[in-house]
């Protein structure tokens, strides 16, 4: 996901270019394969990047621990800003927040680390392989969304008496 901007460095403020981007990246030891339409902005400090991104990653459900492919649709905005003046070839300051995203020596702006950082941010806390996801048996572990499950469920000893008195009404 490296775009050369030399070109666009050297534009007036306000000049945009779109590029289509298709990369795979690592997340969570997983080769992830991205794709997207990204906008890049010339503006006073450096480029502005918008873009909206896709991917299918494979998650683990929350409920019942079966795998599946959990589709992102994630957009992201961040500003890069250049280490070397253009014009002049000299070496700029860094920028004082360390978490700026920068372009390299040679105009290359890469949005791999943004693109990974907005994914997993993007990701569900709690992923489900579907909504209704019935989960685990709690006796046996059974996944409930494959097999009905014939357990009964223990009854917890501080209401043992309270179970009694129902059974005594019945």
């Amino acid at each position: 996901m490296q775009i050369n901007v030399s070109q666009l460095l050297k534009s007036v403020i306000g000049t945009e270019r779109t590029y289509t981007v298709e990369s795979a990246l690592n997340i969570d030891n997983q080769e992830v394969t991205f794709t997207g339409n990204a906008r890049l902005v010339k503006t006073d400090r450096g480029i502005l990047v918008t873009g909206q991104f896709s991917a299918d990653i494979l998650s683990e459900c929350s409920r019942c621990l079966s795998r599946y492919l959990q589709h992102l649709d994630f957009v992201i905005e961040e500003e890069y800003v250049p280490t070397m003046d253009i014009v002049t070839g000299t070496d700029l300051p860094l920028p004082e927040d360390p978490g700026t995203f920068t372009i390299d020596s040679h105009n290359i702006l890469d949005l791999s680390e943004a693109v990974r950082q907005y994914a997993i941010l993007n990701m569900p806390l709690k992923p489900l392989c579907r909504p209704d996801c019935a989960g685990l048996c709690i006796s046996c572990g059974a996944n409930l969304n494959v097999t009905k499950c014939t357990c009964t469920a223990p009854v917890d000893p501080r209401w043992e008496k309270l179970v009694e008195i129902k059974s005594f009404d019945s």
